[in-house]
């Protein structure tokens, strides 16, 4: 699709949908762009460089960097800075005013929207900061007795692991960590060990949506069934999951979950959300006090005092971005984008992909990739002070690598650019990343 048909699409489109020339038209436009030839697979429309090319547009990136580090924070769209703008200038002119009486009542209209996108009830969401906020709030919430056993990973996220940590030290409950195989070929396997791990002692089981430190994504309602079987309850870390590629809450059947928004949402820096059923809000303690009455209140886990509401109302304008561009496209468009990489290199004896890469339901827009014989930290470095390249190094005490998160503005120059770089590494040309 040539970039003069798609915007020829628009030409019966009158008022506000015609506002594609302004910077706040540009949702709009790719609203307009899920009527575009629907009969298209999300697999041929990821190889469709000048759709993406209008898609790329909507951002505003440092283009002297090859940011292919989207999995701790990915830029906004241009249409979700400005409404932070807006809102933030608004407030400021008389913020007890127009923050406290005219802009934090619309973060139900958020929640709203955010649960839809879940598949939740809206009683069931609560705004928060980060992903690390809506788990701590029930890792910290749930009542648990001296003794009383949770079972997780070694390949939970840190802070999460030292939030259980925290709690060995104060409650002196008992956490036990499971290891499984990298690459994990068999999500059979991973219930499995869980499973094995449960007694009678235990209360809760935590594991990740998808796996930071891998890209593995997991089988989850698997493991949900299992832990409800046996009256267990359900952490589920989703800070790399929402938004990235498509799911439900009942696709899940967790207990709780927590999110980042400003990961593959493409929210404001600073906002998440955090599920939890109905029948369990009564349970968990917020982190910070609220009244009594809300016992029941999903609100009661965003008493944390005076915040910026700019922050959680632009979440909508990246919900709208979101709807516009459609998440099976995005998440066609991510593994199209890792693929095209991954596959010049997957043929050297010396690469290892610490994710199944046959199996495409066990991975997405996260990659890992292990180089025999090289240093991840002196690769990372290499690649950004000689190339401008961004990635993430890896060092588990199970495994290491280099993690690779490009997104949906990453064009095909630089995906190729960068393979081209590892495949110069991967040959042994670089001695200077060599492993000491």
């Amino acid at each position: 699709m040539s970039r003069r048909r798609f915007l020829g699409r628009l030409a019966g489109w009158t008022g506000a949908a015609l506002a594609v020339l302004r910077e706040d038209g540009l949702a709009r436009l790719l609203d307009a762009s899920a009527s575009i030839d629907p009969a298209r697979s999300p697999e041929d429309l990821a190889r469709d460089e000048l759709f993406w090319a209008e898609v790329q547009r909507a951002f505003a990136v440092d283009r002297t960097l090859i940011n292919l580090n989207n999995g701790g924070v990915c830029p906004s769209p241009r249409v979700v800075q400005e409404a932070l703008r807006q809102y933030l200038e608004y407030a400021n002119q008389a913020p007890v005013y127009h923050m406290w009486r005219h802009l934090e009542p619309r973060i139900e209209s958020v929640r709203a929207q955010l649960a839809r996108h879940f598949g939740a009830d809206p009683e069931e969401i609560a705004i928060t900061r980060n992903a690390s906020e809506a788990l701590e709030i029930v890792q910290l919430g749930i009542d648990l007795e001296p003794g009383d056993e949770v079972v997780t990973t070694t390949q939970d996220y840190p802070r999460m692991l030292t939030t259980w940590d925290q709690r060995v030290r104060r409650d002196r409950i008992v956490v036990r960590k499971i290891t499984f195989p990298v690459p994990l070929r068999d999500g059979r396997e991973f219930v499995r060990r869980l499973e094995a791990a449960i007694t009678p002692r235990t209360r809760l089981v935590h594991i990740c949506h998808v796996i930071n430190i891998t890209g593995q994504i997991l089988p989850v309602r698997e493991v949900c069934r299992m832990a409800h079987e046996r009256g267990l309850e359900v952490i589920v870390d989703g800070a790399h999951a929402f938004a990235h590629f498509p799911f439900s809450v009942s696709d899940l059947e967790c207990d709780y979950y927590g999110t980042s928004l400003h990961k593959w949402l493409y929210a404001p820096i600073g906002t998440g959300f955090l599920y939890v059923r109905r029948d369990r809000i009564r349970r968990v303690w917020p982190l910070m006090a609220a009244p009594a009455d809300m016992e029941d209140n999903i609100r009661k886990f965003e008493e944390i005092g005076t915040h910026p509401a700019a922050n959680h109302n632009a979440i909508a304008e990246a919900l709208a971005f979101h709807e516009g561009l459609g998440v099976e496209r995005k998440a066609a468009r991510l593994r199209y984008l890792n693929l095209r990489w991954a596959e010049r290199l997957r043929t050297y004896e010396r690469v290892r992909f610490l994710t199944n890469l046959d199996d495409p339901t066990q991975w997405c827009g996260l990659l890992v990739v292990d180089i025999q014989g090289v240093d991840p930290v002196r690769l990372t470095d290499w690649l950004l002070e000689r190339h401008r390249i961004i990635v993430t190094p890896i060092v588990h005490p199970e495994f290491r690598g280099i993690r690779v998160t490009p997104n949906v503005y990453t064009r095909i120059s630089e995906i190729d650019y960068f393979a081209e770089i590892l495949e110069r590494v991967v040959r042994g040309q670089v001695p200077e990343v060599a492993a000491r």
